[in-house]
């Protein structure tokens, strides 16, 4: 089963790969507790909430620990209305109670999750005025940030990242808010800005994997801007760097960005030894990229790039038992029908269930697809089904409709870019439409750098990897070849 918790992937969804990584894993650090998914005990809770309406509809006054236990298990199965009314009927209920700030912050990450962010913005900016001087009251200002950049306020959301910052110099999101600060600064366009900020952070978290960041940052900055020659100095300064924990990037994907900006900079010879320079193999994604620009680029090193095409036709034949093709007629027809390569939908279900139909993530995604019954109760109509319950999306031939019909629509977003398509069914398309933007050009490697959330990156990559080597190993119609 995919280990990620699509919920909090968007609830985190700010803006740069750090956020999710050790300062944000995962949730902020209220006193929610962790309750099971399961769905038992989500029948269990919902049968006890019959219950505890009066005749108006109105739910009764429960122990304010049970107001928050519900609200968890209903949250984390995404039935969000459910979650919310325990929140705020401990809210009317107990105002003075200490766990009110984290009832506040759940409204706002549920509304923020279902993509209501003005809603999101009202509860997080309250929070943030009510408790200036608690843990919650600091979640709500860097949380009504992300929620000002996803109702288009690019320039305001890095003003309250900067205020973040300038009021909580030791808080907990001091890191990520000075990697925020830079990233929303360039979708602002405020680049000079973003370069000041850029050189801030690195003075003050010299040595750590937060400077690390900020100088991927300019690097991407530079590679969207096209300004090649300091790409390719930064690319330099980056690969000397440690790639300790937490690091946003990767040796090979600063190869591979190198390699692109020698190669975007005319300086051909440089760029083919660069791009031969990209670890290649199977799980290499960049060196999948580097294998495809030297095929085009062509040359006197010919030699060596079909000696990387043959070894990853052999290795890709050699790990052939590791990818399999079940449930064949589904998929195509699910995917034929809606012009997709069923060699994708075979790649994600690899990636997202191991091919398993009762997988079920800590978020509440169920079936091959791992869908979550909001996205699925979205696109059961289209695919020709009138009603949904959670259980049936454990049914391989539903969770493949419904899953081929959300990835068509993501391909309608994101023609001829199946990274983003990717990337927008693990992290949201809402986000993946910024990274797009910000990354300017038309290339998948510089789109995958510019992914924000470190989870949804390497998603990226292992479903691309997958993909590869499901083309190297069958044909279209899923025969082998």
């Amino acid at each position: 089963m995919k280990s990620r918790s699509l919920f909090l992937i968007i609830l985190l969804g700010v803006i740069t790969l750090p956020l999710l990584a050790a300062a944000n894993k995962f949730l902020p650090a209220t006193s929610f507790s962790t309750q099971s998914s399961s769905d038992a005990s989500l029948a269990a809770v919902r049968r006890d909430d019959r219950f505890a309406r009066n005749a108006k509809g109105i739910m009764t006054r429960l122990p304010p620990e049970e107001h928050l236990r519900r609200a968890s298990v209903y949250h984390v199965n995404r039935a969000f209305e459910e979650a919310r009314d325990h929140w705020q009927a401990l809210i009317n209920y107990y105002p003075e109670d200490p766990r009110v700030g984290e009832a506040m912050f759940g409204i706002g990450r549920t509304n923020y999750q279902q993509r209501r962010y003005e809603e999101a913005y009202k509860h997080y900016d309250r929070l943030a005025r009510t408790y200036p001087a608690t843990k919650e009251g600091r979640e709500g200002l860097n949380f009504s940030a992300a929620a000002l950049l996803r109702m288009g306020d690019a320039s305001a959301a890095a003003d309250r990242y900067i205020l973040y910052i300038q009021h909580y110099s030791d808080g907990e999101r001091i890191e990520t808010a000075h990697l925020n600060a830079i990233d929303t600064l360039r979708e602002a366009g405020r680049l000079k800005e973003a370069g000041s900020w850029v050189a801030q952070t690195r003075q003050r978290f010299a040595g750590t994997a937060t400077e690390t960041n900020a100088l991927f940052g300019l690097l991407r900055l530079e590679v969207a801007e096209g300004d090649w020659r300091r790409a390719v100095s930064t690319a330099d300064e980056l690969r000397g760097k440690t790639f300790q924990k937490g690091v946003a990037t990767s040796k090979s994907e600063v190869a591979y960005l190198k390699a692109l900006s020698l190669d975007r900079a005319g300086n051909r010879d440089e760029a083919v030894a660069a791009y031969l320079a990209v670890p290649g193999g199977i799980d290499s994604y960049y060196g999948w990229l580097a294998t495809d620009r030297l095929e085009k680029i062509g040359g006197a090193r010919r030699s060596q790039v079909d000696e990387r095409i043959g070894r990853n036709k052999t290795l890709a034949t050699d790990a052939a038992d590791r990818y399999p093709a079940p449930y064949r007629q589904s998929i195509i027809s699910a995917a034929k029908t809606r012009k997709l390569d069923p060699r994708l939908v075979l790649a994600i279900i690899r990636q997202e269930s191991d091919f398993r139909p009762t997988a079920k993530s800590p978020a509440g995604a169920r079936g091959l697809l791992q869908l979550t019954i909001d996205a699925a109760h979205k696109y059961a109509p289209s695919a020709g089904l009138k009603s949904l319950q959670e259980n049936q999306l454990y049914q391989p031939d539903i969770s493949i409709m419904v899953g081929s019909e959300y990835l068509a629509d993501l391909f309608r977003l994101f023609p001829n870019l199946p990274e983003a398509v990717a990337a927008s069914y693990n992290g949201g398309e809402d986000n993946v439409v910024r990274w797009v933007k910000r990354g300017k050009h038309k290339d998948p490697g510089v789109f995958t750098a510019e992914v924000g959330f470190d989870e949804t990156k390497g998603y990226v990559q292992k479903v691309m990897n997958n993909y590869r080597v499901y083309k190297q190993l069958y044909n279209d119609d899923l025969t082998r070849r």
